[in-house]
C-alpha cells in the first residue's frame, strides 16, 4: 500500500510540475525518479486532453 500511495504522490507532483510548464520532462524525471519518461509523457498527454 505504501508503494501505491508513494506513486500517487509522485504522480501528483509530476502533474503540478508539468502544469507549470517550466521544466522539461527529462528534468521532471530527474526530480521524480519513480516515474519513467514514458509515464511522464502519458501524464502530459492526459493533461493536454483535459485542457
Amino acid at each position: 500500500m505504501k508503494n501505491t500511495l508513494a506513486h500517487k504522490k509522485d504522480r501528483e507532483t509530476a502533474e503540478k510540475l508539468i502544469k507549470k510548464g517550466k521544466m522539461s520532462l527529462e528534468d521532471i524525471a530527474d526530480c521524480v525518479p519513480s516515474l519513467s519518461l514514458d509515464e511522464l509523457k502519458g501524464i502530459e498527454a492526459e493533461l493536454m486532453q483535459m485542457a
